[in-house]
């Protein structure tokens, strides 16, 4: 007989409950009960009155359960009979009697009402308690914290990943049972108490994913988009404070959720004209984060910049002529890709980073060269997984120079983030290169195990990967990036009043047959702040949000980027982040970059 085991609770970096097992009883009758306790009384006045005191009491048990109570009369049919002497019961005849001696009643029945029915239960009624997998918070973190189905298997996030220390072990003992599968305890001969599972502890701040939530579901309410992501981390640590998806989906109700998608995703379709853009393939329960890729678009600029910055090639203060069409590299004539604005006069590389230039972008990789540019890609993170625990992770794309892939234009395209594939959590995790002071962390979420006594089994700290560039670069290029949020820059919906916020901004053109297309986009701005002692980092991502954007273009500064800074307040409210001292200025024109 098996005892189950109680699964661990996960729980947020306050202790907050985000999966707990709570017990649930299942009440059945055992129609027998009582037509045997009946049949032992051979008084007939004092066997009609105890037939009469256990109506009553079936009667009060269905008026506690919320059900008629002829439906319960119904299940004791056997003992609303007469009883027959034992002798008419020869030769097997049923008498009309079920056979079965466990008939459900009800399931899901708490503590709280099992006590009071324990109280005055009438007789054959029994019971079994069981697990349940419990989500208090509902909708919070589903992609992050995963679920349980109704087989007991663990399904994606934290719930899959962490399974061999929340599971714990089912107990057991072997007894005898007599012909009416009643157990003979006298005959138990060995007996295994159950052990239950461990406590699992995330850096998830369950206040900070209800911000995230809330970001998302107005994202989702006034752009319709196919999809978004939102990431907030602590860049000094790698840790991760909140990951949100849209759509999200409540882990109580987990089985809904294809069908809500469904709908949505054929809503959406009915209200624009596709142009041949597949919308189908999302799914619901993936975490997008990790699992699927985009172009980055401009935010990837960052690489070409503190490539050509570490390399000491330029400083923030060098200039490059952003107006011509074609340059010369390797001997070939290179055709720059278009700009979205014209510029007058050429560029300092503090512009071309404000300015969002993509012919200055493509410029300074040249500058670096095809090798060393794909050596700090890769330095950076793309192209391999990012290690997040909690499920299925891509690796990204980053061509390699000289494969077959990498043809004469993709020295000019990837540095303005094409020809190269990423996912949020990737993009995420490279602009925190800049704000942790160079070093690539290893993004994590979980914080601590702990056993069934509360005690720590293992602690999980800062993680560093490699170094990508030297400290002064990286605070060269937060400089830099604080540019992008100013009055001049392309991204000033993302400035907070008193703070020095640094980031960049991404309006990638998503590939449509094989072209890229003019109206579909991934909208994105990655940033941290303060820019001179970064303490929060957070991602916006939204996929493909053209149809109700102004213009009928999701910008990352008109879409992404009002998102960020709305995080951003609430987040200095709660983190109680103080702003800087002394403010820094973007631009940057002073000082030098490369190593020192």
């Amino acid at each position: 007989i098996i005892e189950q085991a109680r699964r661990g609770d996960i729980l947020d970096a306050h202790g907050d409950l985000l999966a707990t097992s709570r017990t649930e009883i299942t009440l059945a009758i055992d129609p027998w009960a009582l037509t045997e306790y009946l049949e032992g009384e051979k008084n007939l006045p004092r066997r009609e009155r105890l037939r009469q005191a256990e109506q009553e009491k079936r009667a009060a048990l269905a008026a506690r359960l919320g059900m008629p109570a002829a439906e319960l009369e119904r299940l004791y049919v056997p003992t609303m009979r007469a009883v027959r002497p034992q002798e008419d019961l020869a030769d097997g005849t049923p008498d009309g009697r079920v056979r079965d001696r466990w008939v459900r009643l009800r399931d899901g029945v708490d503590e709280a009402l099992f006590a009071t029915i324990q109280q005055d239960a009438p007789r054959g009624l029994t019971h079994a308690r069981s697990f349940v997998r419990t989500y208090p918070h509902n909708q919070l973190a589903p992609h992050v914290i995963g679920f349980v189905n109704k087989q007991g298997d663990p399904a994606q996030g934290m719930e899959a990943w962490a399974n061999f220390y929340l599971r714990g072990a089912d107990g057991w003992r072997e007894s005898e049972k007599d012909g009416r599968q009643n157990e003979l305890a006298q005959f138990r001969t060995r007996e295994v108490p159950s052990s239950p599972g461990w406590t699992v502890m995330l850096s998830l701040d369950s206040v900070v994913q209800g911000y995230v939530e809330q970001e998302l579901a107005a994202i989702g309410t006034k752009y319709q988009p196919l999809k978004a992501t939102i990431i907030v981390s602590d860049p000094r640590t790698g840790f991760l404070l909140a990951l949100g998806n849209y759509p999200g989906f409540d882990l109580n109700r987990y089985n809904e959720a294809p069908q809500e998608e469904d709908r949505r995703l054929k809503s959406i379709a009915s209200q624009v004209d596709l142009g041949g853009h597949p919308r189908e393939g999302v799914s619901i329960y993936q975490n997008i984060a990790a699992t699927d890729e985009y172009e980055p678009g401009s935010v990837f600029k960052i690489v070409a910049a503190s490539a050509a910055l570490e390399a000491g090639l330029v400083t923030p203060a060098s200039t490059f002529d952003c107006s011509v069409e074609t340059v010369s590299y390797r001997g070939l004539p290179r055709h720059l890709p278009r700009e979205d604005h014209s510029f007058d006069h050429p560029l300092t590389v503090a512009e071309i980073i404000s300015h969002s230039s993509n012919r200055g972008a493509a410029q300074l990789a040249m500058l670096v060269g095809e090798e060393r540019f794909y050596s700090y890609a890769r330095a950076f993170g793309f192209g391999e997984r990012t290690g997040l625990p909690g499920g299925p992770e891509v690796n990204g794309k980053v061509l390699m120079p000289g494969s077959a892939e990498w043809h004469a234009q993709t020295i000019t395209r990837m540095p303005m983030g094409q020809s190269v594939a990423v996912t949020v959590l990737q993009m995420h995790q490279a602009m925190g290169v800049i704000a942790s002071g160079g070093q690539l962390l290893e993004p994590q979420i979980v914080r601590q195990i702990r056993d069934a006594a509360g005690e720590t089994i293992w602690r999980f700290d800062r993680a560093v990967k490699h170094r990508v560039i030297s400290e002064l670069t990286a605070r060269t290029m937060a400089q830099l990036l604080m540019g992008v949020a100013s009055r001049d820059g392309t991204a000033p919906e993302a400035a907070i009043p008193g703070f020095e916020v640094a980031g960049k901004t991404g309006t990638s053109q998503k590939l449509d047959g094989g072209k890229y297309s003019e109206h579909h986009h991934v909208a994105s701005f990655v940033g941290f702040f303060p820019a001179s002692n970064p303490q929060v980092a957070i991602s916006v991502i939204v996929d493909d949000a053209d149809a109700h954007s102004p213009g009928g273009v999701a910008y990352g500064a008109k879409v992404a980027a009002p998102a960020f800074k709305e995080l951003g307040e609430k987040l200095i409210q709660y983190l109680e982040i103080k702003p800087p001292a002394g403010h820094l200025k973007p631009g940057l024109i002073a000082l030098e970059g490369g190593r020192r």
